[in-house]
C-alpha cells in the first residue's frame, strides 16, 4: 500500500506541478489531442444516429412501414384494386406490432396551371389516414377535411417544390389530367401546401381524395389499391414484415419500406461504415499523443527514473508511475471531451444553428441524436485502448540503467 502511495504522489508531481516548460507542452498536447478526438466521436455517432433517423422517418412518414398490395405484374404506381377480406384486417387489428394502417391507390396525372405542366402521381387517401407526418411538414394551408367526402374529392394538397415550379399558392386551383383512355380530367383546389425534403417525394406526389380515384376508375366503394401499415418498433422491421405477408390472403403481397426505397436505406447504411472509420482514425489519434507524450516525459525524466531505482523502487513501479501520469492525463482529457462533445451536441440539438442545403442532405440543419450509453460506450473504450496501448512505452523504463542514468545527469 505505501509503494501505491509513492508511486501516485509522484505521479501527480511530475503530471502537473513540473516546472519544465517542455513537459507542460506535451501535457497539454496530449491532453488537448484526447479531449478533441473524444468530442469528435460523440458528435460523429450523434450526427450519424440523428441524420439516419430523421430520413428514416421522413420516408416512413410519407410511404408508411409496410405496404400491402395486390399480386400482379403492373410495376407502376398505380395498383390493381382489391377489397381486403375480413381475416386480413382482423389481423392488421390484432397484430400488437401494427400502429396504425390505412387505404390508399394512386393514380399518374398531370397538373395544368399557369401555362405550364409537371407530370405527378396523385395519391389517394381516406379519413383514416395518419396526418401526423404531414401536418409536422405542412408549411402552409390546412389538411384535407373529409367531413363531407364531395367537397373531400376537389381538395388536394401539394408540395412545396410543385407549388413552386407552378407558382400556385394555397386558395388556388387548377385542372389535373389524369392518363386514362379516355384522359379525364377534375378541377381541384389546393388547401395545404407541405415539404417532406426528400426531392424523389416532394417532386413525385400530390395528396387527395382516394374517392376521386374511385369515381375515375369506376371502382366500387369499398376497393383500394393498397393498405399502408405503420409499425411501432421501427428496428425489427424485418420480422414484422415477414409475419404480416405470411398472413396475408393469397392474392396479396406486401413490400417494406425499406424494399420500396433500397437506395435510401443503402445508403444509410453506407454511412455506418463511415463512422466506424471516422471512431477508429480519432482512436488513433488520441493514443499516439498520449504515447509520445509518454515517451518524451520517461526520456526527460531519465535522471529520476535513475535515481529511483538505485533507491531499490522495482521497474514495475517506475512503470506504474508513468502509467498512473498518463491515465490521469486521460482522464483530464475524457473530462475536457464529454464537456466539449456533449455541450455542441445539445447547442445544435435545441437551436440547430449549424444548416444543411436541403437539395443535397435532406435536412436542413445538422441532426443530432445523443444516447447515454454511446457515450459511456466511447469513455470506457478510450480508457481502455489507452491503457493497453500505453503499457507498451512504459516499458522503456526497465532499459534505463541507473548508473548511466546518474552519471549523464
Amino acid at each position: 500500500m505505501q509503494n501505491l502511495n509513492i508511486e501516485y504522489f509522484i505521479a501527480g508531481r511530475i503530471a502537473i506541478k513540473s516546472e519544465r516548460t517542455f513537459s507542460k507542452l506535451i501535457v497539454r498536447i496530449a491532453i488537448a489531442g484526447v479531449m478533441l478526438s473524444l468530442a469528435v466521436m460523440i458528435l460523429s455517432i450523434a450526427i450519424i444516429k440523428g441524420f439516419k433517423t430523421e430520413i428514416q422517418d421522413k420516408v416512413r412518414g410519407f410511404i408508411g412501414d409496410v405496404q400491402v398490395y395486390r399480386y400482379d405484374l403492373n410495376g407502376s404506381f398505380e395498383k390493381a384494386p382489391f377489397v381486403p377480406n375480413d381475416t386480413t384486417i382482423n389481423g392488421f387489428k390484432s397484430n400488437p406490432n401494427i400502429k396504425s394502417y390505412y387505404p390508399f391507390a394512386s393514380i399518374p396525372a398531370i397538373i395544368s396551371a399557369n401555362n405550364e405542366v409537371e407530370g405527378i402521381n396523385f395519391k389517394g387517401i381516406d379519413k383514416t389516414y395518419d396526418w401526423d407526418f404531414i401536418k409536422k411538414h405542412l408549411l402552409a394551408g390546412r389538411i384535407i377535411n373529409f367531413a363531407d367526402s364531395t367537397k373531400a374529392a376537389q381538395e388536394i394538397l401539394i408540395s412545396d417544390f410543385t407549388a413552386k415550379r407552378l407558382q400556385l399558392k394555397v386558395g388556388d386551383s387548377f385542372l389535373m389530367h389524369f392518363i386514362k383512355n379516355p384522359p379525364k380530367r377534375r378541377k381541384l383546389h389546393i388547401v395545404g401546401i407541405y415539404s417532406v425534403g426528400i426531392e424523389n417525394i416532394d417532386k413525385s406526389f400530390v395528396l387527395g381524395s382516394i374517392d376521386l380515384i374511385r369515381s375515375l376508375n369506376n371502382w366500387q366503394p369499398n376497393q383500394v389499391g393498397g393498405i399502408e401499415i405503420r409499425i411501432n418498433d421501427f428496428p425489427n422491421l424485418k420480422p414484422i414484415a415477414d409475419h404480416i405477408y405470411a398472413n396475408l390472403e393469397l392474392k396479396l403481397r406486401s413490400r417494406s419500406v425499406m424494399e420500396s426505397t433500397p437506395e435510401i436505406f443503402t445508403w444509410l447504411s453506407l454511412l455506418d461504415v463511415n463512422t466506424r472509420v471516422l471512431l477508429v482514425l480519432m482512436m488513433i489519434v488520441g493514443v499516439i499523443n498520449m504515447i509520445t507524450a509518454l515517451m518524451i516525459m520517461i526520456l526527460e525524466r531519465t535522471t529520476m527514473i535513475g535515481m529511483l531505482k538505485a533507491l531499490g523502487i522495482s521497474n514495475l513501479s517506475v512503470m506504474k508511475i508513468f502509467l498512473y501520469n498518463a491515465i490521469y492525463l486521460v482522464g483530464i482529457g475524457l473530462v475536457l471531451g464529454n464537456i466539449l462533445g456533449l455541450g455542441l451536441g445539445y447547442l445544435q440539438q435545441y437551436t440547430q444553428v449549424f444548416k444543411l442545403d436541403q437539395t443535397n442532405y435532406y435536412l436542413s440543419y445538422v441532426p443530432i441524436e445523443i444516447h447515454f450509453f454511446d457515450v459511456l460506450l466511447l469513455n470506457i473504450a478510450t480508457i481502455v485502448v489507452c491503457f493497453v496501448v500505453l503499457i507498451i512505452p512504459s516499458m522503456l523504463v526497465s532499459r534505463i540503467s541507473p548508473l548511466k542514468a546518474i552519471r549523464f545527469k
